[in-house]
């Protein structure tokens, strides 16, 4: 893979073969201290994602087109996104694009330089040792709605419309094919042909498999239906709701999904139940100015156990530490396994469907090479040797524990870390990257070129209550059959946008588990409640001037977090409005150097004029660190979290976040009250050649 990402194009047929063959791509790829690879600049092309960003590619956009020696800006400030140039990317439409890096900036954190070599060629990998955070398990729930259970949902609705038969000359056609081969005993043939024919010619899955959106698709029909939202404004989520971007419909449904998650758990911890709303509506007690949100959920559940006639004490309840223990002890590699059930999806769906600028080929033949092997034995197999070595298998598995305990005892010691070198993305999947790694990849073609990716545009306005257009792209059928069996009329009145079933539908829910008249009782009491915190927290903020003053560091830390809604700030793509030590100031990154840094200065003409043009030492930097050297880069809170709900709630402001940098000497610089955070850490983690690792 690393060779066909070479710019050169020079490439042995022995490289070749071993880029289709499902061999491990390296074998170092375990920690070892004598293993060291280190890098420091994209050019050394220390994985296949480098090679790929200094590649000269054939399809260029205007990220990869050539220029001067200053940092060109591609619409940094431009909020009119039909000003920015399209494509950003050769191959790779901007609104994909603005995908792929919104997602990145909710999934990326933490990462580390990972100083060995990685596997699969490719860096970004999440850690063994990956810390555990609520904000962090909420974002691999997300994603994993996003990526599988979109996916699943897809796919169970394409099944769905087959077996339906609206469709008659597709499912007719599928019928036949699989009674035949049934008679025939040519089943498993069927299926191996079956998808290879998928993998290989991407064209034969929208003939196999007609696209519609998943929701005008019935679940229990197969036919036609509303959508959810009463509008299709959108042809890859769920309900159709409308998006002014492409993908924030999805994003939205994944942050309903997990917040009727939590919803549900709160509710199951308090005991809540419809019927008791109006006893206890309003009893809740008198809490501090920022309450935790997790004791009060604990709370709320031994007051419900009292309220049922039993008294729990912490002094009798020894299972209380346990199990507490227990469950957060748990909850790191549950969210690892979360991540990994994400990250193999998208490596699958990006070998299928690959992504410019990775190869389009390479993968997809690599994955149907190996059903070929199953296709030649399944011709000379019969059902009756089929069924005796599925049987045995089980019963090896179920009472062979012995040799198979043997067997790993002695692969461990012949071969340490095999298990590690055997992983998909280190030998089926080798060279092809889960959505993170494609995202560092074509930030980095923007750094090599000196032309960074703007970042995604914000819709402040809420997206039109407009249907699509649909397109033969997004809807046919296949021959003479008409999509869903539904007319154009139908298929016009499905998508057109209604007010009326949404809101009746979320009438009947209100009017279900909550009576009006206490609903307006409980608003009252909300805004007043809303009203005291708010100026409880503009106090407490106000008075972080005078222990900043004191000389206290966290109140420093705290200075601008909540920025005024009238201030303005540089936004890129040089520069970085923040505070350092509380004092204000811009973070900036000078390539005009030999050797990159990313800096801050307190100097105010960077207000008026930028550091475009000016060297490093007209700017007094207070400190500066070379990119090469970086280390560590660690987004941070401007606020904690509970404090950070709070604010959210009681001012509705954004909260201006930070960044950590760390050198390769352990050195450690904390910007803060930053706006554009996401933005610099995605500038700092794509401009050098570390090999990084997701903490």
């Amino acid at each position: 893979m690393a060779n066909i990402a070479d710019a050169d194009g020079g490439q042995s047929l022995a490289s070749q073969i071993t880029d289709f063959i499902p061999i491990p791509a390296n074998t170092g790829v375990t920690a070892d201290p004598l293993n060291a690879d280190q890098t420091h600049t994209m050019a050394e092309k220390a994985t296949d994602s480098h090679a790929l960003a200094v590649a000269d590619h054939d399809e260029k956009g205007f990220a990869q087109e050539a220029h001067g020696n200053e940092v060109k800006d591609l619409g940094w400030q431009e909020e009119n996104i039909a000003n920015i140039p399209s494509p950003l990317v050769g191959g790779l439409p901007n609104e994909e694009l603005w995908l792929l890096i919104r997602r990145f900036n909710k999934q990326m954190y933490h990462v580390k330089a990972y100083p060995h070599p990685v596997a699969g060629n490719l860096d970004l990998n999440i850690a063994d040792e990956e810390e555990f955070s609520p904000d962090k398990l909420r974002a691999n729930v997300e994603r994993l709605y996003m990526t599988v259970g979109i996916g699943l949902f897809g796919f169970f609705k394409q099944i769905v419309r087959l077996r339906s038969w609206h469709e008659s000359r597709r499912t007719a056609a599928f019928a036949s094919a699989y009674f035949i081969a049934w008679l025939l005993d040519f089943l498993v043939p069927l299926f191996s042909i079956f998808l290879i024919i998928l993998i290989v010619y991407p064209p034969s899955r929208d003939l196999l498999f007609p696209p519609a959106p998943i929701a005008l698709v019935s679940a229990k029909t197969g036919g036609l239906q509303k959508p959810k939202a009463g509008v299709l404004g959108s042809t890859d989520s769920a309900t159709g709701a409308p998006e002014s971007h492409k993908g924030e419909a999805v994003e939205a449904e994944a942050s309903n999904f997990v917040n009727g998650i939590a919803s549900i758990a709160l509710s199951s911890a308090s005991g809540k139940h419809p019927q008791q709303d109006q006893s206890i509506e309003g009893a809740d007690a008198d809490s501090d100015s920022v309450p935790d949100p997790t004791a009060f959920a604990v709370s709320a559940s031994n007051a419900r156990v009292t309220t049922q006639g039993a008294k729990k004490s912490e002094h009798h309840d020894k299972t209380k530490v346990p199990m507490e223990t227990a469950m957060w002890n748990t909850m790191r590699p549950a969210m690892h396994g979360l991540a990994d059930v994400a990250d193999t999806w998208e490596r699958f769906a990006n070998a299928l469907s690959p992504t410019p600028p990775f190869p389009q080929d390479v993968a997809r033949l690599r994955l149907a090479g190996v059903i070929v092997p199953l296709l030649a034995i399944s011709l000379v197999t019969t059902s009756y040797a089929f069924c005796k070595t599925t049987t045995f298998g089980i019963g090896f598995g179920f009472f062979g524990d012995p040799i198979i305990q043997r067997g790993l005892a002695w692969l461990n010691r012949k071969f340490p870390h095999w298990e590690k070198i055997l992983e998909l993305r280190n030998t089926l999947l080798k060279g092809v990257p889960t959505n993170a790694q494609l995202t560092i990849t074509v930030l980095r073609i923007g750094e090599a070129n000196k032309a960074p990716i703007p970042p995604p545009p914000f819709s402040h306005a809420p997206p039109p209550n407009e249907s699509v257009e649909l397109t033969p792209e997004d809807l046919h059928a296949l021959g003479a059959d008409s999509p869903l069996n539904a007319t154009d009329a139908e298929i016009a009145a499905a998508i057109a946008p209604t007010e009326t079933s949404a809101k009746s539908s979320a009438i009947d829910i209100d009017k279900s588990s909550h009576p009006q008249p206490q609903a307006k009782k409980s608003s009252k009491l909300i805004g007043l409640l809303k009203k005291g915190v708010k100026g409880t927290i503009s106090t407490a903020l106000g008075a972080d001037h005078i222990k900043a003053s004191a000389g206290s560091s966290a109140a420093k830390n705290r200075l601008g977090v909540v920025p005024s809604k009238t201030e303005d700030f540089i936004s890129g793509p040089i520069d970085f409005k923040c505070r350092y030590q509380g004092k204000k100031g811009y973070a900036y990154i000078a390539t005009r150097a030999t050797i990159p840094c990313v800096a801050f200065s307190r100097d105010s003409g960077i207000a008026k004029e930028g550091t475009s043009g000016k060297e490093d030492e007209e700017l007094n930097p207070v400190w500066s660190i070379a990119i090469g050297d970086i280390r560590e880069v660690k987004k941070v809170g401007g606020l904690g979290w509970k404090s950070k709900l709070v604010v959210g709630w009681a001012l509705d402001c954004e909260v201006a976040d930070g960044l950590e940098i760390i050198d390769k000497e352990g050195k450690s610089h904390v910007v803060t009250a930053m706006l554009l955070r996401d933005e610099l850490f995605n500038r700092l983690v794509s401009m050098g050649g570390q090999k990084w690792e997701s903490w």
